[in-house]
């Protein structure tokens, strides 16, 4: 796409920033050492601004006279990562689209290395901080994260949360992220149908300001988690899901309100058997699961329909 200097943009480069002014004027430095003897001016820099309280925005006009390709969005207030990076997404032009942090700890160098796996065949390349430089309280939720994620979506790839990754400028555009789901960009790309690589890359000490990480992000994230494991495996196919549930708590229903039909028909008393209410219970929540899977199952074969014109033809 051409950019207003009229060159062809063949790099956008999105970075999501929370109180890292400090960080951002040798940031920048870096970036445009890495990309300039390659892409000249064929790159722009998108700095999208979540809400800071430091000098962020103070600093920008002067950063934006030395560094003519960085654009600047200002959040009225701190929405997160995932909202930062979708307006990062929303706005890049480039042909090839490269995430990072803003705190120095990733690596510009390591973008044109990712560039050329993007041209040869990947759609998506995610960074491995193979050897990291984080404390203990970090490193090991994350080893956690990424085993359980890894065995759970099948994808091997050894860090789904590094903050340097590269795209094809479509795979960007294709997702749609919110809450902690910036950690599962590569489960959601695959179940898009792109192919997702991984890359070594460096990584290096913080330098200035503070982690954001909190054990509060880390619940926040299993609950993301649970999405992204539903959408990434049974939304086309939600009966799969609710029907499986549905089927043990109805037998189990069965089973039990059968017994207790014999029961009764032997001249057993059922005024105090609790059993009763669990056999009856069983019942109706299994076949209200039964009724959500087809439900599901309606709405992901209208979707299903809308998405194909051949089908609608037929139709």
């Amino acid at each position: 796409m051409p950019s207003e200097s009229g060159f062809t943009l063949t790099v956008s480069v999105v970075i999501p920033s929370y109180n890292e002014a400090e960080s951002l004027p040798e940031l920048f430095k870096q970036i445009y050492r890495a990309l300039e003897p390659q892409y000249e001016k064929a790159f722009e820099i998108w700095l999208i601004d979540d809400g800071s309280s430091d000098r962020t925005a103070e600093i920008i006009p002067e950063l934006q006279k030395e560094f003519p390709a960085l654009k600047y969005v200002q959040f009225r207030r701190n929405y997160g990562k995932a909202a930062a990076l979708m307006e990062g997404f929303r706005r890049a032009e480039g042909q090839f689209v490269i995430t990072m942090d803003a705190d120095l700890q990733d690596d510009p160098a390591e973008i044109p290395p990712m560039i050329a796996m993007l041209e040869d065949e990947a759609d998506m390349v995610s960074g491995w901080k193979k050897k990291r430089h984080d404390p203990v309280s970090k490193t090991i939720p994350s080893k956690l994260f990424n085993g359980v994620t890894r065995w759970t979506t099948g994808i091997k790839i050894h860090d789904f949360n590094c903050g340097l990754k590269a795209y094809r400028n479509e795979v960007v555009k294709d997702l749609n992220i919110h809450g902690e789901l910036h950690r599962y960009i590569p489960v959601l790309a695959h179940f898009l149908g792109y192919s997702v690589q991984e890359k070594v890359v460096q990584h290096h000490p913080r330098k200035y300001g503070n982690t954001k990480y909190g054990l509060a992000r880390f619940f926040r994230g299993f609950f993301d988690f649970i999405t992204v494991l539903f959408l990434s495996r049974y939304t086309q196919r939600p009966m799969h899901f609710f029907g499986m549930g549905g089927l043990v708590l109805t037998g189990v229903g069965i089973i039990i309100n059968l017994y207790l039909a014999i029961y009764w028909f032997l001249g057993g008393n059922l005024s105090n058997r609790p059993l009763l209410f669990l056999g009856v219970l069983l019942l109706i929540v299994g076949v209200q699961l039964f009724s959500i899977g087809l439900l599901g199952e309606m709405l992901a074969h209208s979707n299903r329909n809308d998405e194909n014109p051949q089908i609608r033809k037929q139709l």
